[in-house]
């Protein structure tokens, strides 16, 4: 079915000031529109930015751009932080399976929607390609479609699919995806930390992963296993190599056994190759992947989440440094809570144990104005290149020897000066 594509310029015509606009995120930023955006700066004044992650430059978080584009964001990514932090955006805490209810339930009206799809196919319909997380309640519920058509974009199956009909102005492009090989950032720490995890996934686990290098490490680290799953937010290039080594089969998922269920997928050409077309992988709504309910009706989840700073009676600091926000709230309790509900369940918190500075990221206190992103209730297992401290059961005085224990040397006597003037020096009943 044919479509009536139009300059980048016509079609942001649609956007005016005031305007509540959505962008598409993660690998499926729409880049070309955005920078054309930029480009009508002149024209514009207090257009309201909201998206979850977004990769590539942000031009319009540049200084220069205060007073026309401010950025209500519900992820703070690297390309925003800056931004955030300073006097050109906020930020709104909020688990990345309730984000859709925001544009269902008008709490966040959207005028218009920026998204970022594969060309048509012989029906007229799009794919959201390599993010349908939110971006599919984005596109239904704004008032205005804007939709940047890229042919390098893959046609994935799953929820992401939009008809042309729906679109209210169509700009083409030919741009290369972002690329990140999260692989190639691996320390010798979040090595250790990889294999450490691999050791408590069992044959015929479902696997979620977190952002970041730890969680590519535990998949490089799981050649021993048999017939895993997949059920994630998000994936990248690790879980292509499992799957063409027979390692992942999602044969013993209760939920759409047989495919690879995500939210977003985040990589490099090898990856954006091989979910093209393919019906191994379903792409799905946050708001159903995320799901506790539907989480914890897989087996054997293991969760895996990292953490910038965690207590030591356990509370989790994921999303901020003090009250800097560095990233957001996420999925991370979506999954950690859905995998203690899963049948033989395990939720990771995984984390190096000091800072590059070499400051320790297990302390007495969370830092002041640190966000709680897992509370303590709800954290079992912790990791750090020096080991694993299961929480679960355990008091606030036994949680505390087990994360001094898992701290970095350097850091442990501090540590267990802290633990005495809070708790005692009385171990004897802590076994």
């Amino acid at each position: 079915m044919p479509i009536s594509y139009t300059s980048a310029e016509e079609a942001l015509a649609i956007v005016q000031s005031g305007h509540r606009v959505f962008l598409h995120g993660s690998a499926a930023t729409p880049l070309f529109l955005i920078n054309a955006l930029a480009a009508q700066a002149h024209r514009l004044e207090n257009v309201e930015l909201t998206a979850v992650s977004t990769l590539g430059p942000m031009p319009l978080a540049k200084p220069e751009f205060r007073g026309k584009f401010y950025f209500n964001s519900l992820f703070v990514s690297d390309n925003i932080r800056e931004c955030v932090n300073d006097s050109g955006g906020e930020y709104i805490p909020i688990f990345l399976s309730e984000i859709s209810k925001l544009f269902e339930r008008d709490v966040l009206p959207l005028d218009v929607a920026f998204i970022h799809v594969s060309p048509p196919d012989q029906h007229g319909y799009c794919s959201l390609g390599t993010s349908v997380d939110v971006a599919k309640a984005a596109a239904k519920h704004a008032k205005k479609i804007i939709a940047q058509v890229n042919p390098n974009m893959p046609r994935t199956h799953g929820d992401g699919f939009i008809h042309i009909r729906e679109f209210d102005a169509a700009v083409m492009c030919d741009d290369a995806l972002p690329q990140v090989r999260y692989s190639d950032r691996i320390s010798d720490a979040e090595k250790t930390i990889g294999k450490l995890i691999a050791g408590l996934v069992e044959d015929r686990s479902t696997l979620q992963m977190g952002i970041g290098a730890i969680p590519d490490a535990v998949l490089q680290s799981l050649g021993h296993c048999k017939d895993l799953g997949i059920h994630t937010e998000m994936f990248s290039d690790g879980v292509i190599d499992l799957l063409q080594k027979g390692v992942i089969t999602n044969a013993y998922k209760k939920k759409h056994p047989g495919k690879v269920v995500s939210a977003f997928a985040i990589g490099t050409d090898i990856l954006y190759k091989a979910i093209h077309d393919n019906p191994a992988f379903a792409f799905l709504e946050a708001s159903y992947v995320n799901d506790t309910r539907v989480i914890r009706t897989n087996p054997k989840v293991v969760a895996i989440n990292s953490a910038i700073e965690i207590d030591l009676t356990g509370q989790v600091c994921a999303d901020s440094i003090g009250t800097y926000q560095y990233s957001g709230v996420g999925g991370q309790m979506d999954f950690i809570r859905g995998a203690s509900l899963s049948d033989h369940g395990k939720p990771i918190l995984a984390l190096t144990s000091a800072t590059k500075k070499g400051e320790s990221k297990i302390v007495p206190f969370l830092k002041q104005g640190a966000g709680v992103v897992s509370t303590r209730a709800h954290v079992h297992y912790v990791v750090t290149e020096y080991g694993v401290a299961n929480l679960y059961g355990k008091n606030l005085h036994q949680r505390a020897l087990a994360l001094m224990g898992i701290a970095h040397p350097n850091h442990r006597d501090s540590l267990e000066q802290q633990i005495i003037k809070r708790f005692g020096s009385n171990h004897y009943f802590l076994h």
